[in-house]
C-alpha cells in the first residue's frame, strides 16, 4: 500500500502547528432564533484604522455556516480559567439532551445582536466584510462594530500541543 504524499503532508503540518501557542476565543453568531458558537484559535486583528478583525472557521461547521447567512459574528477571548468553556464550545463536553453549547453561559449582545459570552476577558461584535475560500477553512474578516474588556489583571486563556498553558510573567534583564 503507497501513502497519500498530500495526506502525510497534512499530517505533519498538524503535528507542526501543535507547536504554536496561541490564544482562545469562542466565535459566535445569531440568525433568526437559532444561535451557534465554536471554540476558535485562528483569529486575528487585521487593522486597527478602520477596526477589522480576521476569522478562521472550518467550512462544514454550523457556526461558519450560520455567519455566512447572518453576516454577523462576535469574538469572545477567553481568560485563564475558562477551560471548561473552551471545551464546550469545541463540542467536547457532554450536554443535556437538546441543549446548544450556550447551556449554563452567560451572554450577552451588543451591537449586532451575536451571542457574546459575559464573562469574557474581551470581546468584539463584528459584521461580516469578506469571506475568502481557503482550502479546508474560510476566513471570514470583519468590521468590529463595538468592542469591550475586563478592567482586571486577567490574562488569557493559552492553548498548546493539546493543553491550556498559564502565562508566567518575567522581567527582562537590563
Amino acid at each position: 500500500m503507497q501513502l497519500d504524499p498530500k495526506n502525510e503532508l497534512s499530517e505533519e503540518l498538524r503535528r507542526t502547528m501543535r507547536l504554536w501557542a496561541t490564544g482562545v476565543t469562542v466565535v459566535t453568531t445569531q440568525f433568526g432564533q437559532r444561535r451557534s458558537g465554536m471554540t476558535v484559535s485562528a483569529f486575528t486583528s487585521i487593522s486597527l484604522e478602520p477596526p477589522r478583525v480576521l476569522v478562521l472557521l472550518q467550512k462544514e461547521s454550523v457556526t461558519c455556516r450560520l455567519i455566512r447567512k447572518s453576516r454577523i459574528f462576535a469574538v469572545s477571548i477567553l481568560g485563564e480559567g475558562q477551560e471548561a468553556i473552551s471545551r464546550q464550545f469545541a463540542g467536547l463536553t457532554a450536554l443535556p439532551e437538546g441543549a446548544d453549547r450556550f447551556n449554563g453561559v452567560r451572554f450577552v449582545s451588543h451591537s449586532t445582536g451575536s451571542p457574546v459570552l459575559a464573562d469574557a476577558l474581551a470581546w468584539m461584535d463584528c459584521r461580516v466584510l469578506r469571506v475568502i475560500n481557503a482550502g479546508t477553512h474560510y476566513m471570514i474578516s470583519g468590521e468590529v462594530l463595538a468592542t469591550g474588556r475586563k478592567e482586571s489583571r486577567s490574562r488569557p486563556l493559552v492553548y498548546q500541543n493539546r493543553k491550556y498553558w498559564r502565562l508566567a510573567h518575567s522581567e527582562p534583564e537590563i
